[in-house]
């Protein structure tokens, strides 16, 4: 009998925590994190169709963002400045990353590679871009978090990622960074 560990793998993902260079007033996992990347990315999709009036697969979309990180469970999670630290540490990691991708797929049975490839190995980038602000989003939220929570370590991160937000140019980004992300700084006697 043949076993497959393509999900023994990606459960893992739990084990896996997020932003090791800075110091946390709250861990997160990689798990934690695909799944609110998950929920920002049907949100951008949902604000793309509703309001801007677009045609966007948001079940394609979330799937995308779901399985986003799984890489990870080989890889860990390689902070920012580490991996964009030069243009030939950034293109040995993607390497990584890509092998890392493929030995995920390897783990599947035959009938279920062709599923998983796009979601995993190969992204649309139209689509994908609204992983990468849902992605980008996530972060920020945490650094408004983190901030909200007196950690100071999370002030530079904060203005970067915004400024990385921006220039995604997607008014679905702009339209949360508007409209939703200022309740992230309220308590919970605020928000209600």
């Amino acid at each position: 009998m043949e076993n497959y560990n393509f999900p023994a793998f990606l459960y893992r993902m739990k084990n896996i925590y997020r932003w090791s260079l800075m110091r946390n007033t709250e861990r997160e996992s990689v798990a934690v994190h695909s799944y609110y990347v998950s929920i920002w990315a049907h949100l951008l999709c949902t604000i793309a169709n509703q309001i801007y009036k677009k045609d966007v697969p948001t079940d394609k979309i979330v799937s995308l963002a779901l399985f986003h990180d799984g890489t990870e469970v080989f890889v860990g999670d390689v902070a920012q400045p580490v991996k964009h630290s030069s243009p030939e540490i950034l293109h040995f990691f993607r390497e990584i990353e890509r092998s890392a991708a493929n030995r995920l797929i390897d783990m599947l049975p035959s009938e279920l590679q062709s599923v998983y490839h796009p979601l995993i190995l190969e992204h649309d980038p139209e689509l994908y871009q609204y992983v990468k602000g849902a992605d980008l989003l996530d972060a920020y939220l945490k650094c408004v978090s983190e901030l909200t929570a007196g950690n100071q370590e999370f002030s530079v991160a904060k203005k970067q990622i915004l400024d990385s937000l921006r220039k995604l140019e997607m008014p679905e980004v702009d339209y949360f960074l508007t409209h939703m992300a200022p309740a992230f700084e309220k308590t919970i006697d605020e928000l209600t």
